[in-house]
């Protein structure tokens, strides 16, 4: 009696079917992305710039130690104070004549930041910390210049510097030329000029 021989498998589709199942996966599967720092990077210069000069008390120091430790002016904080502490020295408002800011509400201490224009935030960041601890660092920096924004904006406008960002983002393409939208520009253009976001990752040259 002849052996049956086993039947054949037809793999003719399989090719079809291993494709039909990448790009299922390549349709559903959810890649994960790095959050980052949106940040905007100055323009090429075509000739090098002197160093700027910076009065010392205009300088708020804020290093990131490569054991994630925050140092403030030389001395260690925590991260929940960091907030407090930039707006207290964005505010200070401590400059005379030409320096003086009315709209400041700080401690006016003459050897802190004479006005919002003048203070800068200086954060440097240990290549060995973590990019998380330096993301949580710049955060909480930037919120303090939003507190100030959002206080000046309700006390001019009635209305918080996020809100009125918010609707300017969402204003329809087709109506910007009208003049309730020119009229949200120039009020977001005057809040950032009193509260500019003078926060540089670069180390300013001191003065005395």
């Amino acid at each position: 009696m002849a052996r049956r021989g086993a039947p054949e498998v037809n793999a003719g589709s399989m090719a079809d079917i291993a494709f039909l199942l990448l790009i299922f996966f390549l349709v559903t599967t959810t890649i994960e992305i790095d959050s980052g720092i949106s940040s905007k990077l100055p323009p090429e210069m075509d000739e090098e710039q002197p160093p700027v000069d910076i009065k010392e008390k205009n300088l708020f120091q804020v290093l990131v130690s490569k054991d994630n430790q925050l140092l403030v002016e030389e001395k260690p904080m925590e991260i929940k104070d960091l907030t407090e502490a930039a707006v207290a020295f964005i505010d200070n408002g401590g400059g005379l004549d030409k320096n003086a800011c009315a709209y400041c509400q700080g401690a006016k201490d003459p050897e802190s930041s004479d006005k919002p224009q003048k203070a800068i935030i200086s954060l440097v960041n240990d290549r060995q910390a973590s990019y998380r601890y330096y993301v949580t660092v710049t955060n909480e920096l930037v919120r303090a210049y939003t507190i100030l924004r959002n206080r000046e904006s309700m006390r001019k406008f009635n209305e918080t510097y996020e809100d009125m960002y918010l609707r300017f983002k969402e204003w329809p393409a087709d109506d910007q030329d009208s003049p309730e939208y020119e009229e949200l520009e120039d009020r977001i253009k005057e809040i950032r000029e009193l509260y500019p976001r003078n926060l540089s990752e670069a180390e300013p040259q001191k003065a005395g």
